[in-house]
């Protein structure tokens, strides 16, 4: 793919997919237009890199589709000087999303391999740490935002408790198979949530739902 298909694929997908989702946010489409996606793929999936599915980069790990990932950055409401804690970011395309924006971003992956991945392509502004995903990142803590490239299969309470007041995460949580993408909102008394949309997204690992004992 030339520079010049890459871009006119960057495109159409912000103004097929993405636009045509209720994704108006200027700041947002312009870094999404900005980002080379394909840049953040295996070579063989460059070509497939603008279309509307997910994408696996390494074995059971995927980059969100494109339609999932804008709205939920949208959701977050994440500005210019915020401070974002990316979580399973993969190869960092998401955090190099963020990092266009103007947002300060430490972006943590559990799998030692993707995380040197990551840190190779994102800008040099981002912070890439190596650890549990579910335990978050509670060294760079309070954040504004905090973004889940995956599903969780409960609330997220660790990683809410790294929010400072006012703070926002997002991500979608999955009961049963259904996906509903949730923001929790973090107050001084404790935290809201609300269901914005529909999403069917893999699991992150380490938020995997546990088998319940069942007696015989």
């Amino acid at each position: 793919m030339t520079s010049l298909d890459a871009s006119a694929a960057r495109n159409a997908m912000v103004d097929s997919q993405i636009r045509t989702d209720d994704v108006t946010d200027p700041a947002l489409t312009a870094a999404i237009r900005a980002v080379p996606r394909e840049a953040f793929v295996p070579a063989a999936l460059a070509g497939v890199a603008y279309m509307g599915d997910s994408l696996e980069v390494a074995p059971g790990r995927f980059l969100l589709d494109p339609r999932a990932f804008a709205k939920l950055a949208q959701l977050s409401g994440l500005k210019a000087g915020e401070r974002v804690l990316d979580v399973g970011g993969a190869t960092g395309y998401s955090a190099a999303v963020f990092a266009k924006l103007g947002a300060t971003v430490t972006a943590l992956e559990s799998d030692a391999d993707l995380a040197a991945k990551m840190k190779a392509a994102v800008p040099a502004e981002v912070t890439v740490v190596s650890g549990s995903l579910a335990a978050g990142w509670p060294a760079a803590a309070p954040y504004d935002v905090i973004f889940l490239n995956g599903a969780v299969s409960a609330r997220p309470d660790a990683l809410i408790d790294q929010l400072k007041p006012g703070g926002r995460l997002v991500g979608i949580v999955t009961d049963r198979g259904v996906g509903k993408a949730h923001i929790f909102l973090k107050s001084a008394g404790g935290h809201s949530s609300r269901i914005a949309f529909d999403a069917t997204v893999a699991l992150l690992p380490g938020f995997e739902s546990i088998p319940s004992f069942v007696f015989q």
